[in-house]
């Protein structure tokens, strides 16, 4: 497939990622890409390539590990709502604030500072899932930040970089597992050792996490962000004609009246969802833990293999909808809701984030679209040719950074070019452990600053800011840390 189309199967993810960019329009800009690329796999036919699109729009809904994540963006706005209506995120912002005053009294008004830095340890510290982390510290942060005068586009470029490259350099998550995997069909007797002696070269993922604090200690900000910085302490909390991906009444709801506002209303949930979170990827990846290790298997394997196995859709899908429940039983108890209430705020916290659902549909559309027309093998294959031995961990960084941010996904990404890879180290007498690392932070890249990666869209929509504002503002920064890789890289690579 990718030999008889060639440049073409590049055309529809690099058409959508231009349009929504130009244009804005990121709903409009994806469906043009996914109907530009059945209409190529069509032979230019526009009736059998609209056919086929809304087709493989359906085709989403087959996929249960797609639909399980989409149903949990949707139930993501059921918390939302509950937090900002029971006086949680009022109660946390009142403690945070205590906290603030008490260190500004110490240290002479660096409360911007101290959140910023806050927000990005929490991701960090969240390293069991990405969009796990980036959920958390979007919702805890972004009523922070608009009260410091902080930029939403900061706290989603500070929460998106310190997911991915988080989950990627702590492996003992499904990233891991799914690393060790593909090691492992390469003929790796160790791939755990193998994964992590790689982490050290992994200069993308280290260059994102370390950039942020950088960035935030010394006050040093530019391009698009630098702009969106200076609307922010005016007052103006998102650009003209922004669309915030989660509809603005979603996070303007004030707290019911006569409630308290009390910050475990609004810890309790997102500890609960945190919780269940690892624990859901342990109870689904135990059976095929117990079938690969066997009974007699040391616990502390057992648990590190399943939580590797396990189905991470299921995972937040039922940490999500166990943190609604027992937010529903809590509040109960306090008397700040009855049940028909609860069901109508869920309601409202759905419809709020539609726009989400329709964002993750397209983009697992388009990258359904991508493997069929087998975009990323064309990618590496025409890559291939211009490989020498010193090159190799420089231009397989490259063309791993392009392939990830065509189609929005690392761990595709991943499965292409690990198997490329590390025979092409192998044969070339280059560093084989250089090559995974460069496979394995150009995923990050990609995964980092998409437009259409998932993990991408969930940071925008937890920090409610445009989603192309986001883009915008996170690829300088994405771009100076894949910079610096790519020297390293290169430096290392000729030495």
């Amino acid at each position: 497939m990718a030999e008889q189309l060639g440049i073409l199967t590049l055309l529809p993810p690099v058409i959508a990622i231009i349009l929504a960019i130009a244009t804005r329009q990121v709903f409009i800009s994806l469906l043009a890409g996914i109907f530009l690329g059945y209409i190529i796999l069509a032979e230019g036919n526009p009736w059998i390539g609209f056919l086929d699109t809304m087709q493989g729009l359906v085709d989403v809904f087959a996929d249960a590990g797609n639909t399980r994540t989409i149903m949990f963006c949707a139930l993501v706005g059921a918390l939302i709502v509950f937090m900002q209506r029971s006086g949680g995120v009022a109660g946390f912002i009142e403690a945070i604030d205590e906290r603030l005053r008490s260190y500004e009294e110490r240290k002479d008004g660096s409360s911007r500072t101290v959140v910023q830095l806050l927000a990005w340890f929490t991701g960090v510290l969240i390293f069991v899932e990405s969009s796990i982390s980036v959920l958390t510290v979007g919702t805890l942060y972004r009523p922070i930040f608009d009260k410091l005068g902080l930029s939403r586009e900061k706290l989603a470029y500070i929460a998106d970089s310190s997911s991915a490259p988080s989950s990627i350099l702590i492996p003992f998550n499904g990233w891991g597992a799914f690393i060790m995997t593909l090691l492992a069909a390469q003929g790796f007797d160790n791939p755990f050792g193998t994964m992590m002696r790689a982490m050290g070269y992994n200069f993308y993922a280290f260059a994102a996490i370390l950039l942020v604090p950088v960035v935030v200690l010394t006050g040093i900000e530019w391009g698009p962000m630098q702009r969106a910085e200076q609307r922010a302490r005016r007052g103006q909390t998102l650009n003209e004609g922004a669309t915030p991906v989660v509809d603005e009444e979603l996070t303007s709801i004030e707290a019911k009246e006569g409630i308290p506002p009390r910050a475990v209303n609004m810890v309790i949930p997102i500890a609960v969802m945190v919780f269940f979170m690892p624990f859901m990827l342990a109870y689904t990846g135990w059976a095929e833990a117990r079938e690969l290790l066997g009974p007699g298997a040391d616990a502390g394997a057992m648990l590190f293999q399943s939580i590797g196995s396990g189905s991470g859709s299921t995972a937040v899908l039922i940490a999500v909808t166990l943190s609604i429940l027992v937010s529903m039983v809590f509040y109960k108890v306090q008397g700040i809701f009855g049940i028909r209430e609860s069901v109508d705020l869920v309601l409202k916290g759905i419809a709020g984030l539609i726009p989400l659902a329709l964002l993750m549909l397209l983009a697992f559309a388009i990258g359904a679209l991508c493997r069929q027309l087998e975009t990323g093998i064309y990618v590496s294959e025409v890559a291939q040719g211009w490989l020498s031995p010193g090159l190799v961990p420089f231009l397989v960084f490259l063309v791993t950074c392009f392939i990830a941010f065509s189609t929005g996904t690392s761990w595709g990404t991943f499965a292409i070019m690990i198997p490329i890879a590390v025979p092409m180290a192998r044969d070339m007498d280059a560093n084989v452990l250089m090559a995974v690392a460069a496979v394995l932070g150009g995923g990050v890249f990609g995964d980092h600053c998409s437009p259409i990666s998932d993990t991408t869209i969930l940071s925008s929509m937890a920090s409610s800011t445009d989603h192309i504002d986001h883009v915008k503002t996170q690829l300088p920064y994405a771009g100076l840390a894949g910079g610096i890789a790519a020297g390293l890289y290169l430096i290392l690579g000729l030495v």
